[in-house]
């Protein structure tokens, strides 16, 4: 491997000879077969304007509201306590990523303690809350959230992700960090089942 640096003794770059050395010296610095990835750093205002669908994505995790909420503080507060560099600049990406990791490490800490079945005033009023006052909607919402529930927990993930945060089937598999061919058939499988509990 030829590696090529700009010279140093004396000699300044000036424009466009700058920028081609800067390149020559970036890519050296690279291992081979790295992909190229643009590290920016994330803006708290951005973040924060990915709190609303971080929400539907953890309550399609949890199927609580308040729990949600918990889990959606949590991730920002951690993610915000120092500075992060994303990768690509997806924010929400890396939001829901944490928002993930977030979650089972709260599932973790609650494997020790039984797990309680949320109860149906709970879950009604959550979704009466989020479908502005439509009490169809609401008693709806309520029975979706409480049928995804249900679901494995890896097909509940990709149904939140794909369906409740409304991310492609490429960021869904960025997200998970899973093959898209995994994220179609956990999203296939968990569709099926929630059609066979809604009937």
């Amino acid at each position: 491997m030829v590696r090529l640096t700009a010279p140093s003794s004396g000699c300044s770059l000036h424009g466009a000879d700058a920028a081609i050395a800067k390149s020559i010296a970036t890519m050296s610095a690279r291992t081979p077969g790295a992909a190229a990835s643009v590290q920016a750093p994330l803006a708290p205002q951005a973040a924060a304007d990915e709190l609303t669908r971080l929400y539907r994505l953890a309550r399609a995790l949890c199927g609580s509201a308040d729990l949600a909420e918990d889990l959606v503080q949590e991730t920002y507060a951690r993610v915000l306590a120092r500075p992060r560099l994303l990768r690509g600049g997806d924010t929400f990406s890396y939001m829901a990523r944490a928002l993930r990791n977030t979650y089972y490490n709260h599932r973790r800490s609650a494997r020790a303690r039984p797990e309680q079945a949320l109860a149906d005033g709970e879950l009604e009023l959550a979704a009466r809350n989020g479908s502005r006052g439509d009490p169809h909607a609401a008693l709806v919402a309520a029975e979706l959230y409480r049928a995804i529930a249900t679901l494995p927990a890896d097909q509940r993930v990709v149904i939140a992700v794909v369906d409740i945060a409304g991310l492609s089937y490429n960021e869904a598999a960025r997200v998970l960090r899973v093959p898209p061919g995994t994220v179609m058939s956990r999203l296939y499988r968990g569709r099926a089942r929630l059609a066979a509990a809604l009937g």
